[in-house]
């Protein structure tokens, strides 16, 4: 049994978000067994693929803690794995996950990814800005916390404290998981700047979130009109770059993905 390092949303080693994914298998293994390797492998993500039909695969995402019901990094790097590494025929794929069947598609200019969106709506949250140690200009909650910023500056100088975020009974996961947001700065080549904290799922800091670019894609064009926007998730050590697309009901989410490492499971 193999499994590829991939990270995704990256044009490079070492930038992006880093995820494992398991070669296809014939059947689902144990939940536990997956999760177990999940956390072996202590990246944001490992997915496991088991082939249904013609360019149509079962997905399944795991965090080092456990598993999630929508994750855009790994399906980038999953499609990524089956086109590049195991030489799928065609540039369509089909995943279906516990959000549904996701549809990727292999283009000239990278990978574009096909997720339902997510309209956040303003909240009040006093309590966020003391873990944050900032105050946002507003917040919002979906299926996770979404804390806006004047500056972006702001952003990516935070450095919460983790175990005072707030619990959010309306996220997905009924846990702490927030994401920070902020419009890019003047002259910068993309539209707004972000970073997502979810310790309860085992990650402190993601490098690469697509899911979120659910969120925040409705709630930029809610502010700006655009329906196309070039993201950068400003992880302090990586970086990611997303480019987001309104769609009606659903955002297109494009990237890149390169291959670090193929490894053998000796299992």
């Amino acid at each position: 049994m193999r499994q590829y390092l991939i990270d995704a949303f990256a044009r490079q080693p070492f930038k992006g978000g880093p995820a494992w994914v398991v070669e296809p298998l014939s059947e689902w293994p144990d939940d536990a067994w997956m999760q177990a390797l999940a956390m072996e492998n202590n990246q944001a993500e490992t997915a496991y693929l088991r082939p249904m039909e013609a360019g149509h695969f079962g997905l399944r995402w795991f965090t080092p803690a456990c598993e999630v019901k929508l994750c855009g990094h790994a399906t980038l790097a999953s499609a990524h794995t089956l086109f590049e590494e195991l030489g799928h025929d065609g540039d369509r794929l089909v995943f279906s996950t516990l959000s549904g069947d996701l549809i990727v598609t292999r283009t000239a200019n990278g990978l574009e990814m096909d997720f339902p969106a997510y309209e956040p709506e303003p909240i009040d949250m006093p309590d966020l800005a003391s873990a944050l140690g900032a105050t946002p200009k507003a917040v919002y909650g979906g299926p996770a916390l979404i804390a806006l910023f004047d500056d972006e500056e702001t952003v990516r100088g935070l450095t919460p404290d983790l175990k005072a975020l707030p619990l959010y009974d309306g996220s997905v996961y009924n846990d702490r998981h927030v994401v920070v947001t902020a419009p890019a700065a003047a002259g910068k080549p993309y539209d707004a700047v972000s970073r997502l904290f979810a310790p309860d799922m085992g990650i402190d800091e993601d490098p690469a979130t697509g899911s979120m670019h659910c969120m925040l894609t409705p709630l930029y064009h809610r502010l700006t009109g655009k329906t196309v926007f070039d993201f950068y998730q400003a992880h302090p050590k990586r970086g990611a770059e997303i480019q987001a697309e309104l769609a009606g009901s659903r955002v297109l989410l494009r990237g890149h993905a390169v291959t670090v490492v193929r490894a053998e499971l000796v299992l």
